[in-house]
């Protein structure tokens, strides 16, 4: 059952107008810069055709000279550098030289400009050309990494809001299940209590003890139920427990409430028994969700196979099974809370084993491996000291 699935839609609406804003930002953005830059190209075009006419003209009149000098003033921005047509350097304009190599600097400074692109080419007659060399203006270039800059300002939006969201996601999630899980146990609350109430009447009329018996481990067994919701959503003391004789005892319990055709398998590779910091209710919650949907995967018939392990300061529990296995694409979010492949599943057995192995415990569950048809493997690593 998804039950997150409006909230991926709506995630993924964000991010869609987030790119449709980048994109014609930087549409926008980069028609401006082309309409700068024709701008430019004819300032210079025309501070050209200003010098040209300062040295043809013979006799300009005083309004035409000062017309050229006003031309030629106003280009404050595009850096320019005229040659002869022997590439000797004649001038240049609002380029801002070092105090020592001027020299040099203006023929570097020249050698870009003859890769930004073609000079214009100034005729003074009788076969006599000058050649204006240009690059874009400081405004220009600054343009030209405004995109860039945008879209990085666009795209830190959107990890924010990506953040946010899945932040407040998980903190309604919390809640949500804090208060179903705290209201679980004070439901089965009552019901247990009667529970043994009868149980000690069935013993008055001397019911077989073995019946009482099994009666008392399920009535027990739903008290620790009900012990393990209550602890949701608060820090759970960790105890030091014997990992071995934990796993042991929990499969013991388990074999006696599932079918004969499910066999398990416990390997204890430890040489000796190893006690770490344990919640042992909530441990045993996580051992009996990995069984139970092992014995779902098999559909009820085949092998579960437990296998303990110390690798350096943490030891590892393998849970396989020999069930139906799962694809890559159920392995990425058999962890997430909502999700399920089973048509009455809720999706939390696994969020929550999750929760308690990471949050509570400082270890890590992951699929191990897992292919369809060849079985599942789940890893429980669990740290051998308390790191808290």
């Amino acid at each position: 059952m998804q039950i997150y699935s409006t909230n991926r839609r709506w995630k993924f609406l964000v991010i869609a107008g987030a790119v449709v804003i980048s994109v014609v930002s930087l549409y926008y953005t980069n028609n401006l810069v082309r309409e700068l830059r024709e701008e430019e190209q004819n300032k210079v075009a025309l501070w050209a055709e200003a010098n040209r006419l300062l040295v043809v003209e013979s006799d300009p009149d005083e309004a035409m000279v000062s017309l050229i000098f006003e031309i030629i003033r106003d280009n404050n921005t595009v850096p320019v550098i005229l040659t002869d047509n022997r590439g000797n350097i004649l001038s240049h304009r609002n380029i801002k030289l070092p105090r020592n190599d001027q020299g040099e600097y203006l023929k570097h400074a020249l050698e870009k400009m003859k890769k930004f692109g073609p000079p214009l080419e100034v005729d003074l007659g009788d076969g006599e050309y000058q050649y204006l060399y240009y690059q874009s203006s400081n405004l220009l270039t600054r343009l030209r990494w405004f995109p860039i800059v945008q879209l990085l300002v666009v795209f830190v939006f959107m990890v924010i809001a990506y953040i946010a969201f899945s932040a407040t996601r998980r903190r309604e999630e919390d809640q949500v299940w804090v208060g179903m899980a705290r209201e679980t146990a004070h439901q089965l609350g009552t019901p247990t209590s009667s529970l043994l109430a009868w149980l000690d009447l069935l013993k008055m009329k001397n019911v077989d003890e073995n019946l009482l018996k099994e009666m008392r481990h399920d009535i027990g067994r739903l008290q620790t139920v009900a012990s393990r919701f209550s602890k949701i959503g608060s820090r759970p003391d960790l105890l030091p427990e014997d990992i071995g004789e934990v796993v042991t005892g929990m499969i013991g319990y388990l074999r006696k409430r599932s079918s004969s055709l499910v066999r398990f398998n416990v390997k204890d590779e430890l040489v000796e028994s190893l006690t770490i910091p344990l919640s042992r209710p909530l441990f045993e919650w996580v051992l009996e969700n990995l069984c139970k949907n092992a014995i779902d995967a098999m559909e009820g018939a085949g092998e579960i196979s437990l296998t303990l392990s110390r690798s350096r300061d943490r030891v590892v529990l393998d849970v396989s099974d020999t069930g139906k296995g799962m694809t890559r694409a159920v392995q990425r979010n058999i962890f997430r809370p909502g999700f399920s492949t089973k048509s009455r599943g809720w999706g939390l057995g696994l969020s929550l084993s999750k929760r308690i192995i990471e949050q509570y415990h400082q270890g890590e569950i992951t699929v191990l491996h897992s292919a369809p048809g060849k079985g599942t493997t789940f890893r429980i690593s669990l740290p051998v000291r308390d790191k808290a």
